[in-house]
């Protein structure tokens, strides 16, 4: 069985998908980009900047689902410029401090709005 999970802490998908997805006690995010919720637009400037509102996003919608940052597994990171590597890792270990997750990092030729940053994410629940 799989369930949907829509949150107002993480901007809407903008199509047809769902903001994760809870299935066989894990979470899978999807991708997020740096859309502010609040606003509705793309947080825009650098990529470290870019990189803090998607990793907002996600914990908001971990939040929501009974799950923290800890509980995460696996995350992929796309980056438009492989350059931009080193300002999103600064970031992206502030949020995973201990114990941080598996993680790909991959560039991409483009992203959705242009932004420079998209993640994804699998946490395992809680029982």
């Amino acid at each position: 069985m799989k369930e949907p999970i829509r949150t107002e802490r993480a901007p809407a998908a903008i199509g047809p998908y769902s903001q994760a997805v809870r299935a066989g006690g894990f979470l899978f995010i999807s991708g997020q980009i740096p859309i502010d919720p609040a606003t509705g637009e793309v947080v825009q400037g650098e990529a470290a900047a870019q990189a803090d509102r998607v990793l907002r996003n996600i914990r908001g919608i971990l939040d929501d689902s009974g799950a923290t940052l800890q509980d995460v597994v696996k995350t992929t990171v796309f980056l438009t410029d492989m350059n931009d590597f080193a300002a999103v890792n600064e970031v992206y270990g502030r949020y995973f401090a201990a114990e941080p997750p598996a993680r790909t990092t991959v560039q991409v030729s483009r992203l959705p709005k242009d932004v420079r940053v998209e993640i994804e994410a699998i946490a395992r629940l809680k029982d």
